[in-house]
């Protein structure tokens, strides 16, 4: 770089904020600097740029200090010549209130590095402008165009993008325009010479200034003529402009004979050129031969002092542009989300064609029509993807939107369409109702899927889709769970064992090891030593007694509550031996595997509000009692860390979409019998934070109201804080007939003629259920919808007499749903209702104070959801109550885990009796989750297969590569 260029740096840095001195010119905007007539108006590019930059400033305080523009600079190498460009615009930034930084990069970084780098900025919800500087100061070869292009074209301020330049190319002016020809532009304008049917010459064609300077003349309806290096007649062209920009860089080309007389000229040159007069050796120039020019031009532009503090300005308005639609996206929760047409069939054909017949969305597309950034979703294929939790944050401040949660009667084996119904309405409202809504369902587990139950993805025209990926591995969870419940069992047992074969000192010095010669507690050993109260950080430091209380856990096995698991039925693996290897030494005993969404690991993956919550629930688990009865965590065993890793991923939740390309959020799946039975709190979060004030979340609980909706509202909406504002309660008359004595339904065999015609006395004998699930969801204040899920057997009376019952008992309305043969179109009369009920002031109320005993948290579960007299413990069941009360669990909210089949504790039993006994056989605490397990009967954690499950049906078609008979 040669002396003469540095001297023409530190002028250009230098240059005065209000006024620039050129030459022995003051120059004012639109002055009258000459008192001579006929001579042009200078153009002052810095008081323009000044009065911008303080209109800048005013807006960025309007955003207020929630959303600080953030603009980030990267240079790759340090040219001097970019240093002072980049400390101009990020003395520019600071005045107006932008946060600019500068993000230098070493000349030894590789191109990959580089668009890594890029890719990282593009994530970044703080950054809302990207400058790349060039020229890429680099030790290796770059494309600079590809890395112009990484820039997300949300934050290109430059408006350099390919987009950016495309959108404006064919006249969009929504992206981000060019900052020198914008600037260019807002001094024509600022001139008051009108630019619609002006003759505008652009004297240069370069992507930077030339080409965009002439898109942006064109568009505002100048006519436009592009001049270059191989153009003919130069002059006699230029001559005829009334607007004549110069960006061809060449010092004073362009001469006062070029120019016509009272022309705009516009001057976006900049060239050192050699001056003896000027103690520095040098002046500035531009490509216009100012002397000359001002003699003929009616406006002109000065060099310096014109069109340069004009780009600088630009690019800061671009950023503030940037960080106010930014914030507009935050605050607005509207969705331009197109639904997808159904083509119905008749008859209604099976499940999978009908899934295989409609072609999803690309997930992507989904989730940029319902918000979501593209940095806050990962995809998983073209069909599901997961989501950021970090859109909590960022949505922070937007209302939530009506929190719906569906449940169901007590079903018969076959089911009664609670998942079928909740897609219904979503479909409904989204698609035909046109309100922003997601549906939040838990992830099905394998073993129902190959068992007899089948997929969980509704069914009809009122699914999941693609349900083959929905009802398989999707992205992984359930395998997280496994391998995480499984670890903590392994480690658990290899205590037992280490601690039976190994005096105190040798096990604490296998627990603390030396490393290249010092032992050091790791952060998790440092919490147990805080727990017992242990204030030493020096391994060294403990006494032989304190080795011992550190090291030795003391586990009781008769107490061990913590089980393996496996995604499968598998009846073989309800009770098993374990340790029998000879290496085992003996040390064997009887245990059980149970499915994987029965672990707790799961029901605190469901419960946790954020990763923080998630770690500490999982390191709060209780496995076991010590010899001394006190409880044993996955802490204690330094298991959180390694359990929360393993997790990490998990906990984000799945996005998938209906039939009819409405969102649905996939997450979690605890047992709805031994645990709560619903999909995770940060699902129904980021839904509720999506949808907006005036949208819908519908999510479902497992099996009845008596179960999946109390456990819903007692542990799930306790837990969240939230209030839900409805409750659709699905029913069939088919489950309505075999709760008033109808014949068994069996899964497999033809229905009864009971349920295949109209039988109103069997019918209204059946009621009293259905009257029960009102009133539990009465209990909570929630108005409650009765969805009736039309089967093809039904009659109009038989629907009329469920609606008439339960409009008599209290629900707020009663509809007749189609949704299984019509889709969302079959459930509008729902949807309706659910806005109708949704629009009434929220009562919600929790069913007990967690400050009373745990047996009267029992009593008042069964007398007011199921209509028992009183509950009876087991002595075992009381002991175990004790053990916990003096443990600290007194105070926690109570799961009962009973029968799906009744609501009473004995399956067989049908309808709704009053006053019966319900016998709690045992009690357990599953601390993490943070509730306390009543076992009312023998509620089987493992499922076993039937004699011909599902298993015979499916296969994988080796041609097509699709799965056949799933469903």
């Amino acid at each position: 770089m040669s002396a003469q260029y540095q001297r023409f740096l530190k002028v250009l840095e230098k240059w005065p904020a209000e006024k620039t001195k050129v030459g022995r010119y003051f120059v004012r905007f639109y002055s009258e600097t000459r008192k001579m007539s006929g001579e042009a108006k200078i153009i002052s590019g810095t008081l323009v740029a000044k009065t911008i930059r303080e209109e800048l400033s005013r807006e960025v305080k309007a955003l207020g200090a929630q959303f600080v523009p953030g603009l980030r600079i990267v240079q790759v190498g340090g040219r001097e010549d970019s240093n002072v460009y980049i400390r101009m615009k990020i003395k520019a930034a600071t005045e107006i209130g932008i946060q600019a930084e500068l993000v230098q990069l070493p000349r030894s970084i590789t191109e990959l590095e580089l668009l890594d780098k890029v890719r990282e900025l593009n994530a970044d919800r703080r950054v809302h402008g990207i400058i790349v500087q060039m020229p890429l100061d680099s030790d290796h070869k770059m494309d600079a165009h590809r890395v112009a292009d990484a820039v997300s074209p949300s934050k290109d301020v430059d408006g350099l993008h390919t987009l950016n330049e495309g959108r404006l190319a064919t006249g969009d002016m929504g992206g981000f325009l060019p900052c020198t020809p914008w600037g260019c532009l807002e001094l024509i304008r600022r001139t008051g010479v009108e630019i619609a049917g002006a003759q505008a010459v652009v004297l240069g064609r370069s992507k930077i200034v030339g080409t965009p300077a002439a898109e942006l003349l064109k568009w505002n309806n100048a006519t436009v003529t592009v001049c270059h290096s191989k153009t003919r007649n130069l002059e006699q062209l230029t001559r005829s402009a009334d607007i004549l920009v110069v960006g061809i860089g060449v010092a004073e080309m362009v001469k006062g004979s070029w120019i016509k007389p009272g022309a705009v000229v516009i001057d976006c040159g900049i060239n050192c050129k050699p001056d003896a007069s000027k103690a520095s050796g040098s002046r500035l120039v531009g490509d216009v031969d100012y002397e000359q020019a001002k003699q003929v031009a009616g406006f002109l532009t000065p060099v310096p002092g014109g069109v340069g503090p004009m780009t600088v300005a630009m690019l800061m308005k671009n950023t503030v542009a940037a960080a106010s639609r930014a914030a507009a996206r935050s605050k607005c929760s509207s969705w331009s989300l197109q639904p997808l047409a159904l083509q119905l069939v008749r008859p209604v054909p099976s499940d999978i064609t009908i899934a295989r017949a409609q072609r999803p969305k690309h997930i992507a597309h989904l989730a940029e029509e319902i918000g979501l950034e593209e940095s806050e979703v990962s995809l998983y294929g073209n069909s599901k993807a997961k989501i950021s939790l970090n859109v909590l944050q960022r949505l922070h401040e937007r209302q939530a939107g009506n929190y719906v949660v569906v449940a169901g009667i007590t079903p018969t084996p076959l089911g009664e369409g609670k998942t079928t119904t909740l897609m219904g309405l979503v479909q409904a409202l989204g698609a035909h109702k046109r309100k922003n809504v997601m549906a939040a369902l838990r992830q099905p587990s394998q073993g129902p899927t190959f068992g007899i139950k089948g997929g969980a993805a509704g069914g009809g025209y009122a699914q999941v889709i693609p349900m083959e990926e929905f009802n398989l591995h999707l992205t992984g969870d359930i395998h997280a769970v496994s391998a995480a419940n499984n670890l903590l069992a392994a480690q658990l047992d290899t205590r037992i064992f280490h601690e039976a074969t190994q005096t105190d000192k040798a096990l604490y010095q296998r627990l603390v090891p030396k490393i290249k010669g010092q032992r050091k507690f790791s952060a998790i050993q440092l919490r147990r030593l805080q727990r017992l109260g242990i204030d030493k950080t020096d391994p060294d430091e403990l006494t032989e007694a304190e080795y011992g209380q550190f090291a030795r856990l003391d586990i009781d096995p008769d107490t061990i509550m913590w089980e393996r698991v496996v995604d499968i039925n598998d009846r073989h693996l309800r009770a098993i031996t374990i340790g029998q290897s000879p290496t085992e030494k003996g040390m064997s005993r009887k245990t059980r595997f149970s499915i994987a969404v029965a672990s707790e690991i799961m029901a605190v993956l469901a419960l946790s509000g954020c990763l923080a919550d998630m770690k500490q629930r999982l390191g709060a688990m209780v496995v076991a009692f010590n010899k001394c009865g006190q409880p044993v965590t996955a802490d204690d065993l330094g298991m959180t860390g390694a359990l929360a890793v393993l997790l990490k991923d998990a906990l984000e939740p799945n996005l998938m979409q209906s039939l009819e390309g409405t969102p649905v959020l996939v997450h979690a799946g605890p047992f709805a019998n031994i645990a709560h039975g619903c999909n995770s709190i940060i699902a129904d979060e980021i839904g509720l934070k999506l949808v907006g004030s005036d949208g819908y979340v519908c999510t479902e609980a497992g099996f009845g109201s008596d179960i999946g909706m109390e456990k819903f509202c007692n542990i799930k909406c306790r837990n969240s804080g939230r209030k839900p504002n409805a409750m659709v309660l699905v029913t069939t008359v088919r489950a309505i007939k075999m709760h008033g004595g109808g014949a068994p339904v069996t899964p497999g065999t033809p229905l009864n003629k009971q349920y295949t015609e109209e039988n109103l006395e069997l019918l209204e004998q059946g009621l009293p259920n259905l009257l029960q699930h009102i009133a539990n969801g009465c209990a909570f204040g929630m108005p409650v919808v009765v969805s009736i899920n039309a089967h093809v057997a039904d009659t109009p009376a038989e629907h009329k007499l469920l609606k008439d019952a339960a409009l008599k008992a209290g629900a707020f309305a009663a509809v007749v749903s189609t949704h299984w043969s019509d889709g969302g179109a079959g459930a509008v009369p729902l949807a309706e209702a659910v806005i109708e009920a949704c629009k009434l002031p929220n009562k919600f109320k929790l069913l007990y104070d967690l400050e009373l005993p745990l047996v009267d948290k029992m009593n008042k579960i069964a007398q007011t959801m199921y209509g028992a007299g009183k509950v009876e413990l087991s002595d075992e069941a009381l002991e175990q109550v004790k053990r916990l009360t003096d443990a600290g669990f007194g105070k926690l909210p109570i799961c009962m885990s009973k029968t799906s089949g009744s609501v009473t504790g004995d399956a067989s039993i049908k309808g709704a009796p009053k006053g019966f006994t319900l016998n709690v056989e045992s009690v357990y605490v599953s601390a993490g989750a943070g509730f306390v397990v009543a076992m009312c009967g023998d509620i089987t954690k493992m499922p076993g297969l039937s004699t011909r499950p599902a298993i015979y049906d499916i296969d994988l078609n080796i041609e097509t590569g699709q799965i056949e008979g799933l469903f």
